[in-house]
């Protein structure tokens, strides 16, 4: 069996492009396939407990390949073991461990390279996505050109309906717009200045962000209450955290 028998050529070139995330995405769609190949198998027959390790054995040889032609350490210098010697729970272990460790950097990543942008800034940048519409509009452009930039653009005015924005996705956008030649565009120092404008929104945005969760903790006060009197046989007064105290004898002329 090769890779193609757990996973798809579409699904191959649909992968990630870092080459750790590519083996994670990989790792699960083949998972899935192992489980709808074995789950009717039973283990405790000796034809089907065959065909079910020679299923895992396949898919293990499939997934170290990969490991190897995407350079994914630590699976690929992981030798090809013996038909009769593979350990497929132990693999299965560490996989999973690699899949949950990606899933996590993955996850934090992405939060670095978003930011969320208040309704108030981002009406002020679609202002700007429609002003450089108007531009491309009136470019000196070819109409598939044209027709590739109002695209992006939609695009980016589609990221901003969401709760993070990609500033990923939005400097992609304004580059290629950027990308076009000067000479193109009816009024150059407007379409630049729009530009600048938007990247400078998206910015200020993250600047604000980072400066919310670098904020201290504040914590509120504790109320201090008066230490609490006690009287000893011997008539001293004590607080509940000292032993050292006033003897009764020497306040009774000031008792009322």
């Amino acid at each position: 069996m090769s890779i193609l028998d757990f996973v798809s050529r579409e699904q191959l070139n649909d992968l990630d492009e870092d080459p750790k995330v590519a083996f994670m995405e990989l790792i699960t769609m083949a998972q899935r396939t192992l489980e709808e190949r074995t789950q009717n198998l039973d283990e405790e027959e000796a034809t089907e407990w065959r065909r079910l390790e020679a299923i895992r054995y396949s898919f293990m040889n499939a997934m170290v390949g990969s490991a190897m032609r995407l350079k994914v350490e630590p699976f690929a210098s992981l030798p090809i073991p013996h038909r009769n010697e593979f350990d497929y729970h132990e693999f299965k272990l560490d996989i999973d461990n690699f899949v949950t460790s990606t899933v996590l950097d993955t996850a934090l990543q992405s939060r670095s390279d978003t930011v969320e942008i208040l309704p108030k800034t981002k009406n002020t940048l679609r202002g700007y996505i429609n002003g450089l519409r108007e531009c491309i509009e009136n470019a000196n452009l070819t109409v598939s050109k044209r027709e590739a930039l109002l695209k992006r653009l939609a695009a980016l005015e589609a990221e901003l309906d969401k709760r993070r924005v990609n500033m990923m996705t939005i400097a992609r956008v304004v580059f290629e717009i950027w990308a076009a030649p000067g000479a193109a565009w009816a009024s150059y120092e407007v379409a630049n200045k729009l530009l600048s404008n938007l990247m400078h929104g998206v910015a200020e945005a993250k600047e604000a962000e980072k400066g919310q969760l670098q904020l201290p903790v504040t914590e509120a006060l504790k109320a201090l209450s008066a230490p609490r009197l006690e009287i000893q046989s011997n008539g001293t007064w004590l607080t509940s955290s000292k032993s050292v105290g006033f003897p009764r004898d020497d306040l009774d002329g000031d008792l009322p």
